[in-house]
Formats: C-alpha cells, structure tokens, sequence
C-alpha cells in the first residue's frame, strides 16, 4: 500500500492527501494550485529517503539543495533562505541518509560512505527529474554538500542547467590544515585551546581529534556552548557514525581530480570562512576550466551564507538565471 503524506493546499488553506507514488503529472492533470508543498518518499538506495518539493508553478525549472554535514538537514530552516528563489524555482529539499526525516523514517541498514552518498544523490536526481518532467535540474551544494554535487558535475553534467557552490570542500586535508594554524594562533594564550590543539592530528588518527578542532573553529564563532560536556558528548555520538566520512572527505582533492567541467558552475565564498578554506577555494577557481564559471564573494558570511547572507545568496543566484 502507497503511503499517504499530508499536504497543505495553502492558496485555499484546504488539506488534501497526495501518495508518494502519485506523480507530478498526474497532479497537474487533473488540478494545479496556486501553491503546494509535496513530501515524497521515495526508496533510494535501498531505503526510504525523504525529499521535499515547494513550488508556486510546477513548470518552473528545479533547483535542489545538497545540504552541508553530514548527517545534517536544511530542510526545516529553508524557508529563511529560499523565499526569494521560490519566485523563479521549484525548490526541492532532500534529507540525505541518516539525516532529518530521512533518519525517522528508516536509519541507513549499512554505515554510510560517499560512494553510497554519491549514488543516492544520482537517484533523487533521476527521481525529481521524472517527477517535475525536466530533463536538467539546477544543482546546489553547500560545504558537505559539494563532495556530493561536484561528482553530479563530473558523471553526469548532461543532467544540470548550472551547478552553485556554496563554501565548497575543495582541498580538505590542506583546509584542515590551514585551519589549525588558524586556530592555534589566535588562541595563543589560551591554555586549554593550546593543549588540546596542540594534540591534534592531521589526518585525524582519533575522533578527538576533530572534536578538538571544531570546538575551538565554532568557540571563534562565537558558540560558547561548546565548552560543555553536552557538547562534546554530541560531537561523539556524531563522529561515531560521520568519522570515517569525513575521513574519505579528507582524501578529496578538486585540483588534481577534476580541472575541467563541462556546465556552468558558479562559486559562493564566504570570505570569512576559515572551515573550507577561501584561500584554496580562489586558487581552485581561477584553475578550472568551465564553459561558463564565475565567483561571487560574499564579504560578511562565514561557512554559513545561507545563515549571514540569504537575501544575498538569493540574489547572486537569480542574476545568473539571465546568464545561462
């Protein structure tokens, strides 16, 4: 048996149910509302896997967020950077394995990899372009979200209008790197981040190591919660299924494995992000070759522009509809 989702008809603010099974074009030929706002379920690599479609005309073309993490959801905080896109996009959220909706409804059967990451992202792509009946989609990835997106770009860019990133891991290793000479400097003086820096490894040999490296980045941030045992107690529990991830994310290197692209692709940088080092990213940049390719430097934002700047991220990406 299909199973059924509520969803709100909000231009009539009457509820209908739609089955995960039952298609965009089935939808559109018997009614079109002014507004809908879909959750499909759809099995992705072997497991339900949760994936959200918002849109005011279901003819617009689709833009799909890889969101950062991993093990981390844009969906429910997507309203606050999308407002503006919603007005020339059909906006589809996916909660990746292990993450959101997706990890209530089914946990992954198996310890997740980004080779398994990578391929689910090739099926929700194959799904929502059966859905909405497009043959290309726009493609955004945001931190974590590139190792996924920037694999679409190299397989399968016959399947992207354009591809956004958003504070990319480009250089990893070399990020992390950077980022603990960062780190290590400004905390000089500091006798606990001076201790438990100066024990860090890279590569990571422990999961510590990582806790030690993000807890003193976010306490830059501003994020004093960090000195708990709460904290560090949910940093664990994370790197206990995310570690050896992040460990494969550490070999990821984009100017040695892909120099070339064959769609447009447009990088957003925070100048202030020292997580995906803005250095690296310029240099990466000025390096690929792109039928059409162009960096927007968003001068006020961190690693989270969609957080310090989202009318600006909105903005940027709308200017380059008329581009492509």
């Amino acid at each position: 048996m299909k199973k059924c989702i509520l969803v709100v008809l909000f231009a009539a603010v009457i509820p209908f149910q739609v089955c995960s099974g039952q298609s965009a074009h089935e939808l559109k030929s018997t009614t079109v509302p002014a507004k809908i706002d879909m959750l499909y379920t759809p099995e992705i690599g072997g497991i339900k896997q949760a994936v959200e479609i918002k849109t005011d005309d279901m003819s617009r073309p689709v833009l799909l967020f890889l969101s950062g993490g991993p093990g981390s959801s844009m969906m429910n905080n997507a309203g606050s950077f999308t407002t503006m896109l919603k007005t020339r996009f059909t906006i589809v959220q996916w909660d990746q394995r292990d993450a959101g909706k997706t990890l209530k409804l089914n946990p992954s059967p198996t310890r997740p990899s980004v080779e398994q990451m990578e391929q689910d992202t090739l099926q929700v792509i194959d799904f929502v372009r059966k859905e909405l009946k497009q043959e290309k989609i726009f493609l955004l990835g945001s931190s974590w979200g590139n190792v996924l997106g920037f694999h679409v770009v190299k397989t399968h860019p016959e399947v992207l209008h354009a591809y956004f990133a958003v504070n990319p891991v480009v250089s990893q290793l070399a990020s992390e790197k950077e980022l603990l000479q960062t780190l290590r400097s400004h905390f000089y003086g500091n006798p606990l981040a001076v201790s438990e820096l100066a024990n860090v490894n890279i590569p990571f040999k422990t999961d510590e190591d990582l806790l030690y490296l993000r807890k003193w980045l976010f306490y830059k941030d501003g994020k004093t919660n960090v000195l708990s045992e709460e904290f560090k107690s949910g940093f664990l529990h994370w790197s206990a299924k995310w570690s050896s991830v992040w460990n494969e994310v550490m070999t990821v290197d984009l100017p040695k494995s892909l120099t070339q692209v064959e769609c447009p692709v447009y990088f957003l940088v925070g100048a202030m992000d020292i997580q995906t080092s803005t250095r690296i990213t310029q240099a990466y940049f000025e390096k690929l070759k792109a039928p059409k390719k162009e960096l927007f430097m968003f001068e006020r934002s961190g690693h989270q522009i969609h957080q310090d700047e989202p009318e600006k991220l909105q903005s940027t990406i709308l200017k380059t509809l008329s581009a492509i």
